[in-house]
């Protein structure tokens, strides 16, 4: 596991602590959202509670064959007051009964967190556990934050992205892992690692492989890599 920071600079000595210590913290306030809207994606309360045929049914040996499907489905959950928390859309949706996993093609989780900020996050494919314990989302994976703005509304720009290819969230352990490759984008910076793991539990946010992460404070430019 590698620690990315750049070298210290005369002009700005705290800013190469600062940075990466702002993508912790960012990545900290974004993840339980994400997790949660993970949640919401893995939970298919709603095909438990699709009306079935009445009469009695033979118990049929189990096959990895979906015993639900749905198509063009969108699952919205609201707090207390009335407002929207998240929102879950996909093209299909199948459930399997000899795995109890749930897949989920062309996924958008849409979540808003209590101060204001969004958290979007597309994958071509989601697959979950039917519990919503573990999800991964697979092809194409990207995830942004949004934070609002003071005079209302949202800013135009992710103040956090992460783009891959696989994402696996554990709800359970609160942890965020991916083994491929990722770049995540965080205040005009870059970082670009074979694999990252962050675990909200301790704050630890790291990073395996080949790594390299640039950052560009105003009028600079700087790099590291890490072998």
């Amino acid at each position: 596991m590698v620690t990315l920071a750049p070298p210290p600079a005369p002009s700005r000595r705290r800013l190469p602590q600062s940075w990466l210590w702002r993508l912790q913290s960012l990545a900290s306030a974004y993840l339980p959202l994400l997790l949660m809207a993970f949640l919401a994606a893995g939970t298919w309360w709603l095909v438990k509670n699709t009306p079935l045929l009445d009469g009695p049914m033979e118990p049929v040996p189990p096959r990895h064959v979906p015993d639900y499907r749905m198509q063009g489905f969108e699952l919205q959950r609201f707090d207390a007051t009335g407002a929207l928390r998240f929102r879950v859309e996909g093209s299909e949706m199948r459930h399997y009964p000899d795995t109890d996993t749930l897949e989920i093609d062309g996924v958008r989780l849409r979540a808003f967190a209590a101060d204001g900020a969004l958290l979007l996050a597309t994958a071509r494919r989601a697959v979950g556990n039917g519990d919503g314990s573990e999800m991964q989302l697979l092809g194409d994976v990207t995830v942004q934050r949004f934070e609002p703005l003071r005079e209302g509304g949202l800013a135009e720009r992710p103040a956090l992205e992460v783009r891959g290819e696989f994402l696996h969230a554990l709800l359970g352990s609160e942890k965020l892992r991916s083994h491929l490759p990722v770049v995540l984008r965080y205040a005009g910076g870059e970082v670009r690692a074979a694999s990252f793991e962050y675990d909200h539990l301790s704050g630890k946010l790291g990073f395996g492989g080949r790594s390299s992460a640039r950052f560009d404070p105003p009028g600079a430019r700087k790099r590291v890599a890490a072998p």
